[in-house]
């Protein structure tokens, strides 16, 4: 039986050209790797983490989970599509086998079976027919969905959508053709042999009564060669395009699972990261710059976008909360923060933009004890949480070394979120030798900037950091620290560097219950709203912060709460200026509580 006909170029064509190119992309990739990642990707292949990338593969990129959690009728949209494609391939080469036994068929054989093999397809195999057609509708219902996406995004949950680069729109325009015209093709076959299921057999058998077979037979050359270019274009375009994701976030689970991850230096395994976006435009709607300032082109899926293509400005790359609401959204879990710190990084740390670096460390520290307190630079600026704090620790009794009481050395956070990773880097290791050099082994902060850098980029083994929140709430588990419940209702507000950024949630929750009622908002725990004075944004105004900060504010204030609760001091500085109502850190409602 002859497997070709002249409509199979631009499929087999477009095919090639695609293979070639992603394969070359996978080479780049993988040579280009730190020594240190392809260790653990040697190591890390025999282990039980390759079955658990597997098993992420599968329920991710086919399944599309996280999608499904965050948005059932998008979920199904990207399932049908996905998991129906694979379902469509995988039957239709089994049917291939059904029907031709164990020999060897050539790729487009198996993609255009129908066309190649209609006498033998006479031979009722009802099963097929049935499963190949339903699986078909499966994709179409989802191609449906898909075109509802672009055209009334509001109908699918997205208040809006992304645009496009002109290799996205050659893209989607062919995929959208892809099924119908694979559906057309395959009837007008099906009515020329009066073949088929339900769904190609049945449309074939309408158009042979109405058109007549002589016209099908006309029409069939033309369908499958425009099926055939559909196939073929969407083929080329995928390797620069949006779909890229498709065959990129498969190696990126397998590389997350063995530990390799973006660092603050760009490197080769940031691609695997910023190709795998699939551009599905969830993170837009998280985004309180786009919801509360209108602001619509700096979001995540544009800054992946613009990284790829080597046209990322300063205003994308600066202007971001990185509060991680969209990354705690993301389907694909791209490690989104670390992705603008480095590019950050490599932009400010060009020859011509390299900054002198005047650093000089000087210990203004004080006090003796194993428990230190690192108030941080916010918390200088609102000195009744320090205030407080001591107060907690005179009640509990606890001896203190104070490391910036009087002022002192920045966690170096700030400046690395602004790009400047080199000096950061100076402070932080200065900071570590302070820390050591006093013999602390508690290290509490009051501010969860300073909190995230010393757990995640500090080399602190045999001293334990915590939250002021955490520290609390161990005073008073062990009764060194008595409380008086007052009637008072607190609305609390999770900042984004504690919650999303750390994962403490319950902490402060349970000190405020200690002291009061607790009211939660709308926007609660990972979902919880930035405050909007973000020290990662550095191109927003003033006057954007306070707009921001006053929307968060209402929210927290709709509860109907005597005073709103956070834990951070830059969330208490910026809600202040949001709101008349009362303000106050975790700390200052647990002081004025002490028995």
């Amino acid at each position: 039986m002859k497997f070709y006909a002249p409509f199979c170029l631009p499929f087999l064509v477009g095919a090639l050209v695609m293979a070639a190119v992603i394969v070359w992309k996978y080479v780049v990739w993988f040579a280009e790797l730190p020594r240190a990642d392809k260790k653990r990707v040697l190591f890390g292949i025999p282990t039980p983490r390759t079955l658990g990338a597997v098993g992420e593969v599968i329920g991710e990129c086919l399944l599309h989970r996280r999608i499904f959690r965050v948005n059932p009728l998008l979920g199904y949209m990207h399932m049908s599509l996905a998991f129906g494609w694979f379902l469509l391939i995988v039957v239709g080469w089994i049917e291939t086998v059904a029907y031709l036994g164990l020999r060897w068929v050539p790729l487009q054989g198996h993609v255009f079976f129908k066309y190649f093999a209609p006498t033998l397809m006479l031979r009722e195999k009802p099963f097929f027919d049935f499963v190949m057609d339903l699986l078909l509708l499966f994709v179409l219902s989802g191609v449906a969905l898909a075109w509802a996406k672009r055209f009334c995004s509001r109908a699918m949950g997205m208040r809006r959508t992304t645009r496009h680069v002109p290799g996205d729109r050659i893209a989607l325009t062919a995929l959208w053709f892809v099924f119908p015209a694979r559906l057309a093709a395959e009837s007008i076959t099906c009515g020329i042999y009066g073949m088929g299921g339900f769904l190609t057999g049945g449309l074939g058998a309408f158009m042979a009564e109405h058109l007549g077979r002589s016209t099908l037979v006309v029409l069939e050359q033309g369908a499958w060669w425009f099926y055939s270019i559909a196939l073929g274009v969407f083929f080329v375009a995928l390797p620069f395009s949006r779909y890229m994701h498709i065959f990129t976030e498969i190696p990126l689970i397998f590389l997350r699972r063995y530990g390799v991850r973006p660092r603050e230096k760009e490197s080769s395994a940031d691609r695997f990261q910023i190709e795998a976006c699939s551009r599905c435009g969830i993170c837009i709607d998280p985004c309180q710059l786009q919801s509360v300032l209108g602001i619509d082109d700096v979001q995540s899926v544009y800054f992946l976008r613009d990284r790829r293509y080597g046209m990322l400005t300063r205003e994308v790359a600066q202007n971001c909360l990185m509060c991680g609401r969209c990354q705690a959204k993301c389907p694909v879990g791209i490690d989104l923060n670390t992705l603008r710190l480095n590019s950050r990084d490599t932009m400010r740390n060009t020859p011509d933009e390299r900054r002198y670096d005047y650093f000089k460390g000087l210990d203004r520290s004080e006090g003796e004890g194993k428990v230190g307190y690192f108030a941080g630079c916010m918390t200088l600026l609102t000195p009744r949480t320090m205030t407080a704090m001591e107060r907690i620790f005179t009640a509990a009794g606890e001896e203190v070394w104070w490391a910036d009481r009087n002022g002192g050395v920045c966690c170096g956070r700030p400046l690395k979120l602004s790009g400047e990773t080199d000096s950061a880097r100076r402070m932080m290791e200065y900071n570590t030798q302070l820390f050591r050099r006093h013999g602390i082994r508690t290290l509490v902060t009051s501010c969860p900037i300073c909190l995230k850098v010393f757990r995640e980029e500090y080399r602190l083994d045999g001293i334990r950091v915590i939250h002021h929140s955490q520290y609390i709430l161990e005073l008073l588990s062990a009764g060194r620290l008595r409380l008086e419940r007052g009637a008072a209702s607190y609305a609390y507000h999770d900042p984004c560097e504690l919650g999303r950024g750390s994962g403490i949630y319950d902490e402060p929750r349970r000190v405020i219950e200690a002291v009061g009622r607790l009211l939660e908002p709308a926007h609660t725990r990972e979902d919880a709203l930035c405050c909007g004075s973000s020290v990662a944004n550095t191109v927003i105004s003033d006057g954007d912060q306070v707009r921001i900060a006053t929307s968060v504010a209402g929210e927290l204030t709709a509860t109907g709460a005597d005073a709103i609760v956070t834990a951070c001091p830059l969330c208490k500085k910026a809600l202040v200026r949001g709101t008349t109502t009362e303000v106050c850190d975790l700390a200052e409602i647990v002081a004025k509580r002490i028995c």
